[in-house]
């Protein structure tokens, strides 16, 4: 085996005092992601970047050594799963029609601890002279499949989801079966009560839930006994009037936690068993969703539940569990940072702490209960160091109509407490139950790493504070969703923290719909707007891109955007161009299928016809944000001179 460990400790060098980092390392990929390690935490899977290539490299414990496993050709890592101490499994992505961004395969493939045995299991791509052979039983299969659960009794099987192509458009029912590890041989088991469900397996492996929205949006959870073929409803979301989502289960497999928010509760989680069939609430919050469950250190008990307001809150429901002893611990040593547990050994022996903040983009460390230590195993980003970005302050403010909303503030390094700042409103994607984190954000420090103040806000639709105000964002494109922005702004403005004659708004996805509209809706509040991967005609929304492919999709889009086509054009930027005032910067890529790249060269080409001068970055190999790292880090230059220009050293020299 080749040894890899100079590849997890690597010798860099501060940067000069006063210098700022370079654009290229927020361009950057993780250097190091999603570490797991093995049933009998012997082994380590990592999601580790080599020459340009995102692979999987398997680590031995006992002396650091190990094997990177190479995606064949230009495909790259995309997931993976322990299907028991000694076997893994991954999946892959491959770069397609020439777009940058690797698309996941739906293949399913397998390899040793040690490297050895790697095959196709599942897809495709299995070699026809192989299949039905001794050296690979499968064959191939036009379908996707995920892992829905593993079998810790059973370590040579798992459980996966195939969903066979149609050709396009709705997707079929998926069918869940059992996998041979070894060989990629499947048994069929039943099918799912929908068509894109997602499932929830019992500490057995047993699939005992599905649950997800139908085609029209009406959420639903079926449930089944163990040894059972058929599926039971056992929540309908209009008959029921209410949205749960089981999470997990008990050490017994017999009571199950589920997410129950209510009126009374933003937050809560509650225990239903198949024959009570109601919800004990244990836990909840008025004001945080769920963000995520903490189980004892076996993962068979729920212990605790983190929420993120602003920062992170942890609710403990068992003071007593060696997860929670854990945390504390941690906390204490790390303090000021998030710390959370995010793989462990079956017998609980040890575990992977991920350890993070605003200033942190992540150190993974491994814990061992025999020596009680933790040791640093490897970090995200080995180049950049908390003292060199800059913190971020979770906010509050009240809107016109009285919402209190949440929202993250930060200033440039070393000014904490200063005024008068060049600021970007930076709107996230989504938007529906997306959100703003308290965590490492490439493009929030970039900017302030510049001099920018950064104001980032969870309005209305927006994920963390439960279905509620997701809903809340309904139909509100252009409407209070946009005035929540606005009303951010001028609460930066009243606080004294922004110029107000040097501000600017930006976002990619329905953010860089949101900075135009800004622009369009409040033409002097302004002085540019940025729009990256964004819609800027929403009658052209309703009926284009891989969303309104789908029945279910275009009846999504037709609840958050409504159909009324004169309101959708009146709501568009592109319609309202004669009370544009501030620069404009876009930002397409040509192979975009979320958003189609017509949406972005429509406004491109509006703009011309005006003789409206500005900014316009096209990228035919690029999709729905870039992935490409130099791509990555020519868009940010060419992004920051647009707004030194606008709002920045060279608007404040030209005042």
């Amino acid at each position: 085996m080749t040894s890899i460990l100079a590849r997890l400790y690597l010798a860099l060098f501060a940067l000069p005092a006063g210098a700022a980092i370079p654009v290229e390392e927020f361009a950057r990929h993780p250097q190091y992601d999603e570490v797991q390690i093995s049933p009998d935490g012997e082994y380590l899977a990592v999601a580790a970047g080599v020459d340009g290539k995102r692979v999987l490299s398997l680590i031995r414990l006992a002396d650091m050594h190990g094997v990177n496993v190479r995606p064949r050709g230009a495909d790259e890592l995309a997931g993976f799963t322990w299907a028991g101490p000694r076997r893994l499994l991954y999946s892959v992505g491959t770069r397609v029609g020439g777009l940058e961004r690797p698309v996941s395969t739906g293949e399913i493939f397998g390899v040793d601890a040690d490297g050895g045995n790697a095959a196709v299991l599942f897809g495709f791509r299995i070699d026809n002279k192989q299949a039905g052979t001794n050296l690979n039983k499968a064959l191939p299969e036009k379908a996707s499949a995920r892992i829905v659960s593993t079998l810790p009794d059973d370590p040579a099987h798992v459980v996966i989801a195939v969903t066979r192509w149609n050709g396009g458009g709705d997707t079929t029912m998926p069918e869940l079966r059992r996998l041979d590890v070894r060989d990629g041989t499947t048994v069929p088991m039943f099918l799912a009560p929908l068509r894109e469900p997602e499932f929830l397996a019992d500490h057995r492996g047993n699939v005992r839930f599905a649950y997800g929205e139908d085609a029209k949006g009406n959420f639903l959870v079926f449930h089944r006994e163990a040894k059972t073929d058929g599926w039971e409803p056992v929540l309908d979301e209009q008959r029921d009037r209410r949205r749960a989502v089981p999470l997990a289960f008990d050490r017994t497999d017999v009571r199950a936690y589920w997410g129950c928010g209510s009126t009374d509760a933003v937050g809560a989680l509650c225990t239903w068993t198949p024959d009570e069939r109601h919800f004990d609430a244990v836990w909840s919050d008025r004001d945080a969703a769920i963000d995520e469950l903490v189980t004892s250190l076996d993962g068979r008990d729920v212990v605790g539940v983190r929420t993120m307001p602003g920062r992170v809150n942890l609710g403990v429901l068992d003071r007593q569990a060696d997860s929670i002893a854990l945390l504390r611990s941690l906390m204490d040593q790390f303090a000021g940072d998030d710390v959370r547990i995010v793989s462990a050994s079956r017998d609980g022996s040890r575990a992977v702490v991920l350890v993070e903040s605003d200033v942190n983009p992540g150190e993974y460390y491994l814990y061992d209960r025999k020596s009680h230590q933790v040791s640093l195993l490897m970090q995200r980003w080995p180049a950049l160091k908390p003292g060199d970005l800059a913190p971020m302050e979770p906010i509050e403010f009240k809107t016109r109509d009285g919402l209190v909303l949440c929202g993250y503030l930060t200033r440039p390094p070393g000014q904490a407490e200063a005024k008068n700042l060049p600021l970007v409103v930076l709107v996230h994607g989504g938007p529906y139950g997306a959100r703003d984190r308290w965590a490492y954000d490439p493009d929030t420090q970039l900017l302030a790493s510049r001099g920018y103040a950064v104001l980032r806000v969870n309005f209305r639709g927006s994920g963390g504070r439960g279905y509620g105000f997701v809903r809340a964002g309904h139909g509100e494109w252009g409407g209070r969703m946009q005035d929540d922005l606005t009303d951010a702004t001028r609460w930066a403005i009243e606080q004294g923290i922004a110029d107000p004659q040097r501000i600017g708004i930006m976002g990619a996805s329905y953010g860089g719909y949101a900075a135009l509209e800004g622009a369009v809706e409040e033409p002097d509040l302004y002085r540019c707007a940025i729009g990256y991967a964004a819609p800027y005609d929403l009658r052209m929304l309703l009926h284009g891109g891989d969303v309104a492919q789908r029945t279910s999709g275009a009846n999504f889009l037709k609840r958050v955007l409504g159909e009324d086509e004169a309101l959708l054009a009146a709501r568009s930027p592109i319609t309202r161009l004669d009370r544009l005032k501030a620069s404009v910067m876009l930002i397409v890529g040509g192979a975009d299928r979320r958003v189609p790249p017509e949406q972005g060269v429509a406004l491109h080409m509006a703009l011309e016809k005006r003789g409206i001068a500005h900014a316009y970055l096209y990228e035919r190999s690029e999709g729905h944000g870039f992935w490409n790292e130099a791509n990555r880090t020519a868009m940010y230059r060419k992004l920051l001179d647009f707004l030194d220009v606008h709002i920045g050293r060279k608007a404040s020299a030209k005042s």
